[in-house]
């Protein structure tokens, strides 16, 4: 649990209890959108509030006023606070895409270390084909300056690795991520061509490190990838 401490500064106890703040709200919305609080019930009381979550009064109270501007929930003075509206669950996908790049990324670190490892243990003679023949597509379209096709290729040979790791949960995940990737292609259209070019021998290199099974040189090209943001 964060506690605020009395010797702190004015302005480290409001940063904090705006931190808490959020935390109170992202779970009050979780417990509406899955159906935990139906919409015209009345939600638990300030007190049972601080013990579920273990925050402050002034911090509950922070997170109800931001739920009640928003139309999400509707405090009735004498009876309590409501819940006004429903809040649909969001896909992963739909979460991703709002989420910061920065933390995206650290992600996608994780999942494609892991990745390229599992498919340099378990890729199939198919994997290898598919790989190679989205990576002949990814070149060709440089070759002839087709930004949609390279951009199409480019995730289908990177989804083709998350393929040949026969990890189910891992594919699913990262293809949840080719969403995020695709956008940050589209916001740096112009400058598409050269960063796919500048890249394809590394993709290239990361191709052969699976086909080899060198487990440490397919996660050294996926560090020099990522580094690079590619």
């Amino acid at each position: 649990m964060i506690r605020l401490y009395t010797f702190e500064t004015s302005d480290v106890l409001i940063m904090k209890r705006i931190n808490l703040s959020d935390k109170v709200i992202v779970a009050l919305k979780s417990d509406i959108a899955s159906g935990k609080l139906k919409k015209g019930t009345k939600i638990p009381s300030e007190p049972e509030l601080m013990e579920r979550y273990e925050v402050g009064r002034s911090t509950i109270r922070e997170a109800i006023k931001t739920l009640a501007i928003s139309g999400i929930l509707k405090v009735q003075q004498g009876s309590g606070t409501f819940v006004a509206s429903k809040i649909k669950e969001e896909s992963l996908a739909q979460r991703l895409r709002r989420a910061d790049f920065e933390e995206i990324n650290t992600v996608r670190s994780l999942l494609e270390k892991e990745i390229v490892k599992l498919a340099c243990l378990n890729r199939t003679e198919e994997d290898l084909t598919a790989m190679q023949n989205h990576l002949s597509q990814r070149k060709k379209a440089i070759d002839t300056d087709q930004q949609q096709k390279c951009t199409d290729a480019d995730i289908a040979f990177h989804v083709s690795i998350a393929k040949a790791s026969k990890n189910k949960v891992l594919i699913d995940l990262y293809q949840n991520f080719t969403a995020v990737i695709l956008d940050f292609f589209t916001k740096r259209k112009e400058q598409n061509m050269a960063y796919f070019a500048r890249s394809h021998a590394w993709h290239e290199e990361l191709s052969l490190a699976i086909v080899n099974r060198d487990q440490a040189a397919a996660e050294q090209l996926i560090k020099t990838l990522l580094d690079n943001n590619y």
